[in-house]
């Protein structure tokens, strides 16, 4: 194989895959990319056998053939490489040189005809969903992180929903991680092409790679069939191996009551929470949080280190409630948050408090009270 490409073609994907590539998996030949000749150039694949990646773009095919090369060591060779056209070309025994005259490069390639075979999917039902909104939904979803040991599906996966309620066409990503829970939902226009489906669990490492080649505009298509979910764009596809399992009944914890409602600044607020979070430590995590008398006040204590304590007004006449959570989570959920204004719901020291933003109802975060 003998190959002509501009480095600014390529550059970008190569970064982006290096999430896949660069994640051990039972097969050496996955830390190395495929890249192929096509009619009108090359597709670049990767994979970590869980997420698959393949993605076509344009290069001057002098030879056609098949090339596996280590990832990493390519990428860092297209990248400081010091012109941008850039010649490729295999000799022999999987050997591949890399430039030519002033600079180049001899790198030992694998065997391309050990690399996993990329699967093939027709008939699948896609739905068209907004790219930026798509990456929002991920991003305030895989925030959430699995515990490494963790085994359950639904810890370490995020439900995705595809289903028509109240007339509306809803597109749903659910996660937990038992302490706490994000909702975020799209609502597909009325005059779109959607189809129900079945509720899949997606495994929150392969959606982290997605997101990275999701732009903030345009469409993407998004789909199932069988065993994987997958997401194309123009020239790019990404396949995600779902998980089995079941996702626990969330609708209940969601569900927003009427009482103890509060509005509160989000800067503010997330001023105060990192001030109160210095003493933290892996032993020490939960914060009281103080609702009494037009005031929260949240107290943090670490025995090994000392506490502090801080007030802040807000429109709170009820019943006092006295609850630990942990205020990280709190942090987390508040950056997801657009907007100047976030609404907590709170029933009692012993229930969930309820986040989500005043000029957004799709996305609601849940925080379990921690043990006093």
């Amino acid at each position: 194989m003998k190959f002509n490409v501009n480095k600014n073609d390529i550059l970008d994907v190569l970064s982006k895959i290096q999430g896949l590539t660069g994640r051990k998996s039972n097969l050496i030949i996955t830390e190395n990319v495929l890249i192929r000749s096509t009619d009108t150039g090359i597709a670049i694949i990767a994979t970590d056998l869980e997420t698959g990646f393949e993605g076509f773009y344009p290069a001057k095919i002098e030879t056609d053939g098949l090339i596996a090369i280590n990832a990493r060591k390519f990428y860092e060779i297209i990248k400081d490489f010091p012109t941008d056209n850039i010649l490729i070309n295999e000799v022999e025994n999987n050997w591949i040189e890399i430039g030519e005259g002033k600079v180049l490069y001899n790198i030992v390639g694998m065997n391309p005809d050990d690399f996993p075979e990329s699967p093939f999917f027709d008939e699948v039902s896609f739905i068209d969903i907004d790219s930026g909104v798509l990456k929002k939904m991920i991003e305030n979803t895989v925030i959430i992180s699995s515990p490494s040991d963790e085994k359950r599906a639904h810890l370490t996966g995020i439900l995705f929903e595809r289903k028509e309620k109240n007339g509306k066409k809803i597109v749903r990503m659910v996660s937990t991680d038992g302490s706490r829970l994000n909702k975020d939902e799209y609502i597909v226009p009325e005059d779109a092409e959607f189809q129900t489906a079945e509720n899949i669990i997606i495994p929150k490492k392969g959606l982290s790679e997605v997101a990275k080649f999701l732009n903030r505009d345009g469409m993407v298509k998004i789909g199932n069939k069988d065993d994987k979910l997958i997401i194309k764009k123009d020239r790019e596809t990404i396949i995600v191996r779902l998980l089995e399992g079941d996702f626990p009944e969330y609708a209940d914890v969601i569900e927003k009551k009427d009482e103890n409602i509060l509005e509160i600044d989000i800067k503010l607020f997330i001023m105060m929470l990192k001030r109160m979070s210095i003493l933290f430590s892996d032993e020490y995590k939960s914060a009281i949080f103080s609702f009494k008398n037009d005031t929260l006040t949240i107290t943090a204590t670490n025995p090994d280190i000392g506490e502090s304590k801080e007030d802040m007004v807000i429109n709170f006449n009820r019943d006092v409630i006295e609850a630990a959570f942990n205020p990280k989570y709190f942090i987390d959920t508040l950056g997801l948050i657009n907007g100047d204004t976030v609404v907590l719901y709170i029933k009692d020291n012993e229930s969930p408090c309820l986040l989500e933003g005043m000029d957004n109802k799709n996305f609601i975060s849940v925080i379990m009270p921690m043990r006093i």
